[in-house]
């Protein structure tokens, strides 16, 4: 009988955590499942030995006691032996049943499987699993995770959103919701929309995390809104009172005599707001636009402008 080296077939240390070995096993199962080799035998052997693999090391309790066997007998993987040699079942007649009961090797029906040796004899206590072992190892999906990019002015005020996602069963479709006041670096979660499951296990969870868009109008600050507001020349000399599109509606905003590019104009309560409806400030940078046409009459003024400032200082010393 040939010794079964399970940590060599799903490619891990004997050390792995049970995550490690899950994921061994999802790469095999997944790489040699026979739906997508349909006919091909050596595929399907490569399946069922991931299987088997996992049968035993993704359960402590075989795992235990498969460890301890192979510590104790220091077998080693195409290591021929005969049972009877270490004791177990002298004069029985040991038989591969494939098919039968169930579809896992002779090595794995000697320890686990109730076969023509007694697992008593080996581990102290049956394994409670006589009949036929399914090959079809149910395991969960795993989670997956993508990001998703939105507005401010969506994640204020809440908004159904489709993705299109690229699956290994093709392209789909999925709408969510995202909810008010959601924030950056949070996660949407939409169950069963992971990775499929294996054997009819269930399928993993698609967690979106958001991130907001740069330049979308606003941009976000913690708690607070950033926007610009384009001023004319003589409405930043002389001073305006303006109309202001906010994130929830419109304002009239005083801009004060001789504000500056850069300066801020803060105004409290019209930032962004959580799901506790919390809300930021809003704050407005000042941006001092020239005209890009000037007609006759605005010449004229421009070029008085100019003559009137000839050898005059300003606040900060320069003169002009």
């Amino acid at each position: 009988m040939q010794y079964k080296d399970y940590y060599e077939i799903l490619g891990v240390d004997k050390k792995a955590g049970q995550d490690e070995i899950k994921k061994a096993y999802r790469r095999m199962a997944k790489k040699y499942h026979p739906d997508a080799h349909p006919g091909d035998k050596k595929a399907e052997d490569k399946f069922k030995e991931a299987n088997e693999a996992y049968e035993v090391l993704g359960d402590e309790g075989k795992r235990k006691k498969y460890d301890q066997f192979g510590t104790d007998k220091q077998f080693s993987n195409g290591y021929n032996f005969d049972p009877s040699q270490y004791g177990f079942g002298n004069n029985v007649r040991y038989e591969y049943r494939s098919g039968g009961n169930n579809d896992f090797s002779d090595f794995f029906n000697m320890f686990f499987g109730g076969g023509a040796f007694d697992t008593n004899d080996l581990f102290g206590r049956t394994t409670g699993r006589s009949g036929r072992f399914s090959q079809n190892y149910a395991i969960n999906g795993e989670d997956s995770e993508a990001g998703i990019e939105i507005t401010p002015a969506e994640g204020f005020s809440g908004i159904e959103k489709k993705i299109s996602l690229r699956t290994e069963t093709g392209e789909r479709t999925i709408t969510f919701k995202i909810p008010p006041g959601i924030k950056q670096g949070e996660r949407i979660k939409l169950a069963g929309q992971g990775s499929p499951g294996i054997n009819g296990g269930r399928s993993g969870d698609l967690y979106l995390k958001v991130s907001f868009k740069a330049g979308a109008g606003f941009d976000i600050d913690g708690m607070n809104l950033l926007a610009t507001l384009e001023l004319h020349p003589w409405e930043a000399a002389l001073g305006a009172e303006v109309q202001f599109t906010t994130i929830d509606g419109k304002i009239a905003v005083k801009v004060p005599a001789g504000i500056q590019t850069d300066n801020r104009i803060r105004v409290a309560g019209r930032g962004y707001k959580d799901r506790q409806d919390t809300r930021g400030d809003l704050y407005i940078r000042i941006k001092i636009m020239n005209p890009l046409v000037l007609n006759k009459e605005q010449n004229e003024l421009y070029e008085k402008l100019r003559q009137l400032s000839i050898g005059k200082t300003d606040k900060k010393g320069v003169k002009h």
